[in-house]
C-alpha cells in the first residue's frame, strides 16, 4: 500500500511540473498587467527555467520559435514514465 502512495505522488508531482511548463509557455504569449498573476508566474518561470534551459543550450530556435518546451516535456513525460514503472517493479 505504501508502494502504491509514493508511485501516486511521483506521478501527481510530474503532472504539476508539466502542467507549470504548459502555463509559463502560454504565458509568453499574453500581457499581463495584474501584479499578483506577474508574481505567480515570476515564481513559476524561477522552478521552470532550470529545466527548460537545458535544452535550450541544446536546441537553438527555429524561425523565432522555442521549441526546446517540447522536449522538454516529452523528455519529462519519458523519464517519468520509466522511474515510475522502475519503481514500481522494485516496491512491489
Amino acid at each position: 500500500m505504501f508502494s502504491y502512495y509514493v508511485l501516486n505522488s511521483l506521478y501527481t508531482l510530474l503532472r504539476i511540473y508539466s502542467f507549470c511548463i504548459v502555463v509559463w509557455c502560454l504565458s509568453s504569449w499574453i500581457t499581463v498587467s495584474n501584479d499578483s498573476v506577474k508574481n505567480i508566474l515570476e515564481a513559476i518561470g524561477k522552478i521552470v527555467e532550470p529545466y527548460l534551459s537545458v535544452f535550450r543550450n541544446v536546441i537553438p530556435p527555429i524561425s523565432g520559435v522555442d521549441l526546446s518546451p517540447i522536449v522538454a516535456l516529452f523528455v519529462l513525460n519519458l523519464v517519468g514514465r520509466f522511474a515510475i514503472s522502475t519503481l514500481g517493479l522494485i516496491l512491489i
